[in-house]
């Protein structure tokens, strides 16, 4: 999927025309969307979908095509010791065909991301924490790619123009990082890198972190207040950072970073350009090339429940997220209608 360039410098527009309109009045489920919009449940914490009993602490997430038309959406479970991630298999027509557990017995698994290759990396939060490269698919089983650094892993993202995977660090002082794999597409082998204050990107001498961390292994190495969500588009990497919940955007070509704005947890891209940003509250905006900065949904009755996953289908005309409050309670929602594209 290619996406348009969002503009990287200049203050971002609050208050500007949204591309949907105003949202409507809250639905039964507590869903309030622009007009041509509509939302559902389709997972639920504890609860049987398809043969499958969905997972607690519903976390990052991402989207891949399937055959016949249809496609998978992935998500993780950020529980101690039996996190893991599982699968919804959606048919061409939308229902739900299958769910299965893609990776089981694994330590917080926040966030992550998809690669090119239409693999998903789970990312462990707990410390020392591992990259996990799941099949979607369910064919093959998930395994560890410990050359990518054990440290908090937040989430993951490709950028297959330079053949590097970004990733974030929870932790207060926690860094941004670079993956530069041997050979594309393997992630068996490679180098760590972090991102410095004045020389740009440096290698970290032991991404294994057995004795010192790897954000204390660089001198001059740029920390972040709890590096968060992270999404790669049009030659940019956003990513969040939970202490200040900020937004940021790190362009690659230039090799420049600026912040954005705050506010802000969790971001998806659509193919049109637009960037769909999960806020502190049950709301989500969109942020258009222009910079304008407009609601594009509010979810009432989930107070205190934090917005995750979010992510569209390989079409561009569904997008998922779920609803995570605690460690027991979850609820995954697909919303439908005319997205730009």
């Amino acid at each position: 999927m290619s996406h348009k360039t969002l503009l990287r410098t200049g203050p971002l527009l609050q208050g500007g025309i949204s591309p949907y309109g105003p949202l409507g009045q809250p639905a039964p489920d507590g869903l309030a969307l622009p007009l041509g919009f509509t939302g559902q449940v389709v997972a639920r914490s504890g609860q049987k979908v398809a043969g499958l009993t969905w997972h607690a602490a519903p976390d990052g997430g991402a989207c891949f095509p399937d055959e016949g038309g249809g496609w998978i959406y992935v998500s993780n479970s950020e529980l101690p010791l039996m996190g893991g991630a599982s699968a919804l298999r959606f048919r061409a027509d939308g229902g739900v065909g299958d769910a299965y557990r893609i990776l089981s017995g694994t330590d917080l698994n926040c966030a992550g991301g998809a690669t090119p290759w239409h693999s998903w990396l789970s990312c462990e939060l707990g410390h020392r924490g591992r990259v996990f490269e799941c099949d979607p698919y369910g064919a093959r089983a998930a395994r560890p790619r410990l050359a990518m650094g054990r440290f908090k892993h937040e989430a993951a993202a490709c950028d297959p123009e330079r053949r590097v995977i970004y990733m974030t660090e929870d932790e207060p002082d926690g860094c941004f990082y670079r993956f530069i794999p041997g050979d594309w597409g393997d992630l068996t082998e490679g180098r760590l890198e972090v991102l410095c204050v004045s020389d740009g990107w440096r290698p970290v001498p032991l991404p294994a972190a057995l004795l010192t961390a790897t954000r204390h292994q660089v001198e001059g190495a740029r920390h972040f207040d709890g590096g968060d969500a992270c999404h790669y588009a049009g030659g940019v990497c956003y990513f969040t950072t939970k202490g200040d919940t900020g937004l940021w955007a790190y362009d690659a070509q230039n090799s420049t970073l600026d912040r954005l704005c705050g506010g802000v947890r969790a971001i998806t891209a659509a193919p049109s350009g637009d960037l769909y940003v999960a806020r502190e509250t049950t709301e989500i905006d969109v942020i258009t090339p222009d910079r304008a900065v407009t609601p594009f949904l509010r979810l009432d009755g989930h107070a205190g429940a934090e917005l995750t996953g979010l992510a569209f289908s390989p079409r561009g005309d569904r997008l998922y997220f779920s609803a995570k409050r605690g460690r027991s309670d979850g609820h995954t929602f697909e919303i439908s209608g005319p997205f730009r594209t």
